[in-house]
């Protein structure tokens, strides 16, 4: 390290930062006096990007590592070329403290002198560092270069003072600015904890049918009896999915006449209807047929929020916090300067802070701004009721670059602020847990700075707003398209023999009519009777599911044992009542009930849809017996939370498998369970519920008897088409081969170029025979 300790080398470093204060904000009236370089003392990392060479953004950018020699010690720097030779120099200074305006820098054998104008992509990685200023001589003759005279050094001495002064006033300006962007959020925090409000929020979410979706996706993963950690937890994400299907997302609202389309036409004022719910801007727009006016009061009233259920990311936000609150969740509403607003819970589960992104469906994913939509951050505060906490490090790994844009205030004004504030929140709180809490969150951000991301998880841009907003705030991201060769999604096992029971009950429904032993007429009215039932059973209470068939109806005998498997299959019973009509209940565990009825009530519906055509005079094709179940699944990506690589094979139409990065390539590999040998004698894929870009087109399955060391071919198919959402297609299988894992290869989708992502709604494989190994 070289710092001068001599009196006058002291006063000429003091003269440095000083000026270097001056010249923080370019429309000081100081800094035309002064001629140092632009550099803030408050941070070593910072740049001033207004002075970047031309010559720098001329140049592609490219990652080095320098080695820096000096004093006999070698530094390593890491450094993007893009950022200019003035950021280099300044990362020098946070290692040595010699000062950028010091150092004398030179690379290779020969010493060549590194400039401005130097190809900092060409020269070689070693650098040696001198100080210019190195003897008290020389730092003596540079003094009397400012003056010879003690009149002169006394001027010299006083503007460092009146610089000082004005870095202090500076920095007190920039901690007012800082104070004024968090404080109007903890007012508003703070309404979070309202009873009224709560209980208003709580009153407005169908809370069975959410806790019934939470047991469900629990169930899904074989978790039939969760933890109330975990069960709090699938709550919670739960919630955050029906939020993002109930709340509206405001691009221009439609006219309040006519409905039809608005522009904007500017800003209004208030009325007092609005300000009393925290309305302080109100968006005009006109109708673009009508011409009438609609008002687009931005509320920031939670409660408000929960009438009007829509907005920006600013009202979602708000008002998903809220909802986080009244279940009992510890929240904090999470602003970012760059402008966007999301929540952060605290999972007991995960033991940590989880961030979740109403707009968006997303959660746990804090590098989605950074890495998804190429944010450019600088301060994420995150503000609860019982403290404010800057958590900008959960959400970057490019934290050296992040700190170059903190130029509101520095560093110390801002924790001094925070810590202030945090104080006088938690009066009548215990501090000690807090406290405790406040340690391990320090620790995991500081230790999250440097976990390595893994490069092959790609995130999304930004998807909530229409493309030209998107594209305006410039958050759509960089909308990569390579599909990851290895695989960063979890081995998942399928949970659905109750898929299979299901269709082995349909199957013998339907190979009734087909040996004639009923009806087509019987077989319909049997579907319609099942259908009604199933209707009536999901409408009620999933604790305590019941519903009755008719005494007038008359079923025959093979279509009353078809009723018992069905009902065995989702783990319900039957018996006849005293009235003489048949009463369906829960036999069991009702998760299982609620795991398996969207099964058969898709299927039923389904086989009616296409009664003709899946029962011709043929064999019936679809459903058939034989169906693999209970297999281990691992795809190429996936999309959380709702599109697994599991989705495929659990039956119900509305869920899928999606690949965000799988429109030019994406695979699954399913393991059968217990190490059986099956010979693949048929599948079917679905199509999903939209998006008929991303169904599959071209693919080839494979089959493995080694568990996936080794491929053979089974089937091949190119140029395929689905006409329609949810329509099955089976293939048969013509190539024999006793396999214990299979792999479908999806090489293309229909319109790779107007997507990046793939996705299936269902798969299902069936067998001839299986060999234990």
């Amino acid at each position: 390290m070289v710092t001068a300790d001599d009196d006058n080398g002291s006063g000429r470093r003091l003269a440095w930062l000083a000026a270097s204060a001056m010249l923080i904000q370019p429309n000081s009236p100081l800094s035309k006096l002064a001629c140092f370089p632009r550099y803030h003392p408050g941070c070593a990392h910072r740049r001033d990007q207004g002075r970047r060479s031309e010559l720098a953004l001329s140049k592609k950018m490219v990652a080095r590592r320098f080695v820096v020699s000096y004093n006999g010690t070698e530094l390593p720097i890491d450094y993007d070329t893009e950022d200019g030779f003035e950021v280099l120099k300044f990362q020098i200074f946070s290692l040595t403290s010699v000062p950028p305006d010091e150092q004398k820098l030179t690379a290779g054998d020969r010493d060549i002198l590194i400039t401005e104008e130097s190809d900092l992509v060409a020269i070689s990685e070693g650098l040696r560092l001198v100080s210019i200023e190195d003897g008290t001589v020389e730092k003596q003759e540079s003094i009397q270069q400012l003056g010879q005279s003690d009149e002169e050094l006394a001027r010299m001495l006083q503007a460092e003072e009146e610089a000082l002064f004005f870095e202090q006033f500076q920095s007190n300006e920039g901690a007012k600015e800082f104070e004024q962007r968090i404080r109007p959020y903890v007012d508003q925090v703070l309404q979070y904890e309202d009873p009224v409000r709560q209980e208003a929020a709580r009153k407005s979410v169908p809370v069975e049918e959410i806790q019934e979706k939470a047991l469900v996706s629990l169930a899904k993963e074989g978790n039939f009896k969760p933890s109330k950690d975990k069960e709090d937890h699938s709550f919670l994400l739960q919630l955050l999915i029906w939020f993002k299907q109930s709340f509206s997302w405001v691009n221009s609202p439609p006219c309040d006449n006519c409905g039809r389309a608005t522009r904007n036409i500017g800003m209004g004022a208030p009325l007092p209807s609005e300000s009393k719910f925290g309305a302080s801007r109100v968006e005009l727009y006109r109708c673009n047929f009508c011409s009438c006016i609609t008002r687009f009061p931005r509320y920031n009233d939670p409660l408000k929020l929960l009438e009007t259920r829509r907005g920006r990311c600013g009202e979602w936000a708000n008002c998903f916090t809220l909802y986080c609150r009244a279940f009992g969740y510890e929240a904090r509403l999470t602003l970012d300067f760059t402008d966007h607003v999301w929540t952060e819970c605290f999972s007991h589960l995960l033991g940590r802070w989880m961030h979740l992104d109403p707009c968006e469906g997303i959660y746990d994913n804090p590098l989605l701004y950074e890495r998804g939509w190429d944010k450019k951050l600088d301060y994420v505060i995150a503000i609860a009721r019982d403290g404010v906490y800057d958590v900008t490090k959960r959400y970057t790994r490019k934290w050296p670059e992040v700190l170059s844009r903190r130029k509101i205030t520095t560093e110390s004004s801002a924790s001094v602020f925070l810590s202030s504030l945090t104080k006088e929140l938690r009066a009548g709180y215990s501090s000690k847990l807090l406290e405790h809490r406040d340690m391990k969150e320090l620790e995991e951000l500081e230790s999250g700075l440097h976990t390595q991301v893994d490069s092959s998880l790609s995130l999304p841009g930004r998807q909530s707003g229409d493309v030209e907003w998107r594209m305006a705030r410039r958050e759509l991201g960089s909308n990569e398209q390579n599909s990851p060769s290895i695989s960063s999604c979890p081995v998942r096992k399928c949970v659905d023999v109750h898929v299979t029971n299901i269709y082995n009950a349909f199957a013998l429904l339907l190979s009734l009519q087909y040996e004639n032993a009923i009806s087509k007429g019987e077989a319909i009215s049997a579907l319609q009777t099942l259908k009604s039932l199933f209707v009536d059973l999901r409408a009620a209470p999933f604790k305590v599911r019941k519903a009755f068939l008719s005494s007038t109806l008359r079923l025959s005998e093979e279509v009353l044992f078809c009723l018992k498997e069905l009902c065995t299959a989702l783990s319900l019973k039957d018996q006849f009542g005293s009235d003489g009509r048949l009463c369906v209940s829960l036999a069991d565990d009702p998760v299982q009930t609620s795991l398996a009825l969207p099964v058969a009530l898709d299927l039923v519906d389904e086989i009616i849809e296409n009664f003709d055509i899946l029962c011709g005079k043929d064999a019936p094709q679809f459903p058939t017996f034989d169906r693999i179940s209970s297999g281990f699944v691992l795809a190429s990506g996936e999309e959380l939370p709702v599109g697994i690589s599991t989705s495929a094979f659990d039956g119900c139409r509305m869920t899928k498998w999606e690949e965000p990065n799988g429109a030019k390539g994406c695979w699954l590999l399913y393991k059968v369970a217990n190490d059986q040998r099956l010979d693949l004698k048929s599948y079917d894929l679905m199509s999903a519920n939209d998006a008929p870009e991303r169904d599959p087109m071209e693919w080839v399955v494979e089959g493995s008897n080694d568990g996936g060391l080794s491929w053979t071919v089974l089937d091949k198919r190119s140029s395929q088409l689905f006409e329609k959402r949810f329509q099955r297609r089976s293939f048969r299988v013509e190539t024999t081969s006793l396999c214990n894992a299979f792999r479908f290869n999806f090489i293309s989708v229909r319109d790779p170029n107007a997507t990046s992502r793939f996705q299936i709604g269902s798969i299902n494989l069936y067998s001839k025979a299986s060999i234990k190994s």
